[in-house]
């Protein structure tokens, strides 16, 4: 219990840390546009304005997540880092809507660019803040299974390409004098970064909606079929549900129907206690226990079976497209 609470003060400090060098650099980037004047500056800077706001957000959603169960939300807070994670999405994307439409703008308009060489040194310094900010909360986040901080570093580093793109064109512009490339490269990263938003919002709503992660079923199924019991005659119809950091199993194991409930319970929690210990996630189970019937025992191991009725056919391999179906594996 104590290790947990630990790790969600880490990332709600950390989100802290983010939501503090937001503020610093949307106030650099300001200071930059009021110098050059350049569209594709004030672009970024208004990007920039979604980048503190998603990190307060994402400060609420993991200080909301790491509280714990209640009668009024039996399991937990977690999935509120999905809604956050989603709005977020969203206004990645409205950022590359506003950089677009300003891109167009200019290109219509025209403008004259000021004091380049001041600006591009105040930009190209947060862009790089930005992407070591945003590679180190990917790497926490990954680490810590936290969708926010994953999210808001994705965030920050997009940001970054955007910011170089914006650098790019302002040394080029400030050789060449050609202001309309300064547009160009705007409207170019304005589409990068809807992608990017499109992308985290794709994964929010699939967290949302209790969609399968293929990636997680498929680490809990190679370590169930490493570690398989013989007496583990089946596990079937396995549903993973994610809430923020935290995952929740269903499952129905199969064990000989002569077990005692004390042994049958035993090798039930045997089961748990393996994924359990192989896991960096915190996971609650809910595991239900068949008893075999005929047809288990041509894919049962068991080869001594007091009680057998059919010849053991063939070893069924446990894999992340038959565990989750909903009936007994049979040779069939």
């Amino acid at each position: 219990m104590n290790i947990q609470t630990n790790t969600n003060k880490d990332k709600i400090g950390f989100q802290k840390l983010i939501a503090v060098f937001g503020v610093i650099l949307f106030i650099g980037k300001i200071i930059a546009w009021k110098l050059t004047n350049s569209d594709a500056v004030f672009s970024d800077a208004m990007e920039s304005i979604v980048n503190v706001i998603s990190a307060f957000m994402g400060l609420y959603s993991l200080h909301l997540a790491a509280k714990p169960k209640d009668e009024d939300h039996p399991y937990g807070h977690g999935k509120v880092e999905f809604v956050t994670s989603g709005i977020e999405g969203a206004l990645i994307a409205i950022a590359g809507i506003m950089i677009i439409y300003e891109g167009i703008n200019s290109l219509v308009v025209g403008k004259t660019l000021n004091k380049l060489d001041i600006g591009i040194w105040i930009v190209a310094a947060t862009a790089i803040i930005n992407y070591l900010l945003g590679y180190i909360s990917i790497k926490k986040g990954e680490k810590e299974n936290s969708l926010v901080l994953v999210s808001s570093g994705k965030h920050l580093q997009s940001d970054t390409i955007t910011t170089l793109g914006v650098v790019i064109s302002l040394i080029i512009v400030y050789f060449t004098r050609i202001y309309w490339l300064d547009s160009v490269v705007a409207l170019v990263f304005g589409l990068y970064i809807i992608f990017i938003g499109y992308k985290i919002v794709r994964k929010s709503l699939s967290g949302i909606m209790d969609e399968q992660d293929p990636d997680i079923l498929k680490k809990i199924v190679e370590i169930l079929e490493n570690n398989r019991k013989t007496e583990w005659i089946d596990i079937h119809n396995m549903k993973i549900q994610q809430f923020g950091s935290s995952l929740h199993i269903d499952a129905h194991i199969t064990l000989p129907w002569y077990y005692s409930l004390r042994d049958a319970h035993k090798e039930m929690e045997n089961v748990i206690k393996l994924l359990a210990g192989n896991t960096k996630r915190s996971i609650e189970f809910n595991f239900h226990m068949d008893d075999c019937k005929t047809i288990s025992c041509p894919v049962c191991q068991i080869y001594e079976c007091p009680v057998r009725e059919r010849d053991f056919v063939k070893r069924v391999q446990w894999t992340a497209e038959n565990i989750t179906r909903e009936n007994k594996h049979t040779t069939v």
